[in-house]
């Protein structure tokens, strides 16, 4: 059997246990499952003859980065959609530090300034600055929800409205930041990260592939702090009304 034939075939049988287990345990999850493989599987496609004729023509990736980050944006907003503005929201707290990263790596001669190595650094910084965005929006919107008792008492006792939010603030960026500090912590010892494994398939010597690794695995550490700070700031303005009121998600003022 051809490598590549055994990989779509192991590949397949993974996502099909994965539904039936789902299914058996009644989570509902099922449908989802195959629905996120199947797309996985089609925007792979699409998106390896897209970077494929990006290398062959470079003023495409600017466009190409412009996409995801779009993507990113879309995706983390309709995470917190009841917010107003949560689009904006999330392309903010997502291209800003994204791609100020991209930038500072690029300028100090990190990376090389080639699509073949922006576009993959590009995506990673992203793809975290994304999940930070979400796991922070999404947090701040149920807590807003489910601590107004807490939010009007500090209100009733003086606070300002961005006092009153603070706590809530502070427990959604470290809940967002707890997934990326234990990846870190565990780097080379309970996971060997995407970008180390892809350079090593690659042909690249694990010591190459360790300082790289670890330039993006730090790199992200600050990239989806800022992430998770600026979509509180962001979602913390959103929630203010005049008067130092605060609104409730879902809830009309």
């Amino acid at each position: 059997m051809s490598q590549p034939l055994a990989q779509i075939l192991a590949s397949a049988a993974f996502v099909l246990a994965a539904a039936w287990l789902a299914h058996r345990q009644r989570l509902g999850l099922s449908r989802s499952l195959l629905t996120a493989a199947l797309r996985a599987a089609l925007q792979l496609a699409v998106v390896g003859a897209l970077i494929a004729l990006v290398f062959k023509l470079p003023v495409l990736a600017i466009a190409f980065v412009a996409i995801m980050v779009t993507t990113a944006s879309l995706t983390a907003g309709s995470r917190m959609r009841v917010l107003p503005g949560a689009r904006r929201i999330a392309i903010g707290a997502i291209a800003l530090p994204a791609l100020g990263a991209v930038g500072v790596l690029l300028l100090v001669g990190a990376f090389a300034a080639t699509p073949r190595a922006t576009i993959p650094t590009a995506g990673i910084l992203i793809g975290g600055a994304m999940l930070a965005t979400t796991l922070t929006g999404r947090r701040l919107v149920e807590d807003l929800t489910g601590s107004v008792d807490e939010i009007e008492t500090r209100l009733a006792l003086g606070d300002r409205a961005r006092d009153a939010l603070a706590p809530l603030t502070r427990r959604a960026i470290a809940g967002a930041m707890v997934p990326l500090v234990d990846q870190t912590r565990s780097a080379g010892l309970v996971t060997l990260p995407g970008t180390f494994v892809g350079l090593v398939l690659g042909g690249a010597s694990p010591e190459t592939a360790a300082r790289v690794q670890l330039t993006v695995l730090l790199t992200l550490l600050l990239v989806q702090l800022l992430s998770a700070l600026l979509t509180a700031e962001l979602v913390t303005r959103a929630a203010t009304l005049p008067g130092e009121r605060v609104a409730v998600p879902g809830v009309r003022a």
